[in-house]
């Protein structure tokens, strides 16, 4: 039996960011990681963190608030949600930009400010720039032993978020690499990364200089429990033996989201799916550990949806996070052949993820359709595309690519024609693509904004739900404390992250919003179980 006084399981951001936050408040902590590669999906993440307020951009002389934040919050969250998530919100508001703070005094990270806008910059509270910080690159080297155990990316993470953006990589990759390749060449040779790799490099270090315990393959399979129902510990599987942990302080479930858990996703997420961007670890185990003594789960169709590209991860199919269902001469139509959202929609996984009353999907599945000028316009799509074969259909005719997709062709030829008509206007009287400042600051100049579909061959493809992590799991309070369906507390149990019943749900409030209040609610677990739980 070994004696803690914290057990975190998970080594993700927010699990790390409680790890580190109750090993300086003096504690023993031990984090436990089921896979053989620490730093979950929050390694593999671009790593933008949307915290309001936060010093580095006050720093720079950008003006913010709380209470900026909190009307932005509540007048771009989903209906309804203010009455069940204000609590929680506010306290997101209050402590992630002390979060941020700490994580800067207490590790080598090095955050800097996105110039990214808020994605709904118009709406009150929205800011233009400042809410977005990123780290700078890291040397794995830094964790020592630990160094080749850091979960890599499918993503480049030898550029940091603010050189993938700037230089459009995406599109021009070659350019950016011989624009950035000093940094790029010294970064290959220490070993260093930005992005996911910089946050989780950061944090780990940070957690082992304060005395953290790190255990890799070690999957924990029961909680155990005081005959007064108080977590105290928990039953862990590691090198072919049982142990038990005991955590007298408090256990913290940050174990990611349920998407690798096949029965879970399709009950929760029913329809077409296209790929998914986490690790595989990801299988459910923090809630049904939570659900296991008796914490109700909720906002579990909720999740982290983003279009992905297909790739190949650890030598099996996976799904990569990028844009490029907004590339000029293309539209995003439903099963119905209609447009439904704006292809530069922030929050387009929202939109394909719209439900019916009985739960059903309301647009999937759904398509990418556009003419032969798209292929042309990203060298990494068509290099990304060879990883399925017969994902891009083509037809010299829109009839006959409606054919492939089986779409009915009458109404595909009636949108596509539609929609050259708003080209030839220059606005787009449907969902006004292009005229907030997201879709402007994304859109790359005005000239790429409203193309038309008029050259063929066409080319089509699947564009249903991706996800890159699910966001449901125990409900807990604004003090990350588990909960029971009677809204009693489970004492000695927390979670955070993408393991509890998100705050922020399918609908981001900004490209940051994962991780920013990942790490926040980790933090606040900590906070608790270091003021409250004596």
């Amino acid at each position: 039996m070994d004696k803690f006084d914290v057990l975190v399981i998970g080594s993700g951001s927010a699990a790390c960011a409680a790890a580190l936050r109750a090993a300086k408040g003096g504690l023993k902590v031990l984090v436990i990681e089921k896979s053989d590669w620490l730093g979950g999906t929050s390694a593999m993440s671009g790593a933008g963190v949307w915290i309001p307020a936060n010093h580095v951009a006050a720093a720079e002389g950008v003006a913010d608030s709380r209470e900026e934040a909190m009307a932005y919050l509540r007048a771009v969250g989903p209906d309804g949600w203010a009455e069940k998530e204000d609590a929680l919100w506010r306290n997101f508001v209050d402590t992630a930009p002390r979060m941020l703070r700490f994580l800067s005094d207490n590790t080598p990270l090095d955050f800097r400010v996105v110039n990214e806008p808020d994605p709904y910059v118009e709406a009150p509270g929205g800011k233009l720039r400042g809410r977005m910080v990123s780290p700078m690159p890291l040397s794995r080297r830094i964790l020592g032993r630990f160094g080749a155990r850091l979960r890599r990316s499918t993503m480049p993470h030898s550029f940091t978020y603010q050189e993938a953006t700037d230089h459009d990589l995406y599109h021009k990759p070659i350019s950016a690499g011989l624009k950035l390749w000093p940094k790029l060449l010294w970064r290959w040779l220490t070993n260093s990364g930005g992005q996911g790799t910089a946050l989780m490099a950061g944090l780990i270090k940070g957690c082992l200089d304060a005395g953290v315990t790190f255990w890799l393959e070690a999957r924990a399979v029961k909680l155990i429990q005081e005959p007064d129902t108080r977590v105290v510990g928990a039953e862990v599987e590691r090198q072919g033996q049982r142990l038990k942990i005991v955590a007298g302080r408090g256990v913290v479930i940050a174990t990611g989201g349920f998407e690798w858990d096949a029965e879970m996703l399709a009950r929760h997420f029913p329809g077409p799916l296209d790929r998914i961007g986490s690790p595989r670890s990801n299988e459910g185990d923090g809630q049904k550990l939570a659900a296991s003594v008796g914490a109700q789960l909720d906002r579990m169709d909720q999740a982290n949806i983003y279009p992905c590209l297909p790739t190949r991860y650890q030598g099996k199919p996976h799904g990569l996070p990028i844009i490029f269902q907004a590339e000029a001469h293309s539209i995003v139509v439903n099963r119905h052949a209609r447009r439904f959202v704006s292809e530069n929609e922030f929050n387009i996984g929202e939109a394909m993820d719209a439900r019916d009353a009985d739960g059903s999907p309301t647009h999937l599945p759904c398509y990418l359709v556009g003419d032969s000028r798209f292929l042309k316009t990203s060298l990494p799509f068509r290099w990304y595309a060879s990883y399925e074969r017969g994902w891009v259909k083509k037809s010299d005719t829109v009839a006959g690519l409606a054919a492939q997709l089986g779409l009915p062709a009458a109404a595909l030829e009636e949108t596509i024609s539609r929609w050259n008509a708003f080209c030839a206007k220059g606005r787009d009287e449907d969902f006004r693509r292009g005229d907030s400042g997201w879709e402007e600051y994304k859109a790359h100049g005005p000239e790429n904004r409203l193309k038309p579909i008029d050259r063929a061959p066409y080319i089509g493809m699947t564009l249903n739900r991706s996800i890159l992590g699910t966001k449901g799991g125990a409900r807990t309070n604004e003090r990350a404390q588990v909960l029971r369906p009677d809204g009693s507390i489970i004492p000695g149990l927390y979670a955070a992250g993408l393991a509890m019943a998100n705050p922020f749900g399918t609908r981001a409030v900004g490209a940051g919003t994962t991780l920013g209040p990942n790490m926040t609610w980790g933090f606040v677990a900590a906070e608790t179980i270091l003021h409250q739980n004596r």
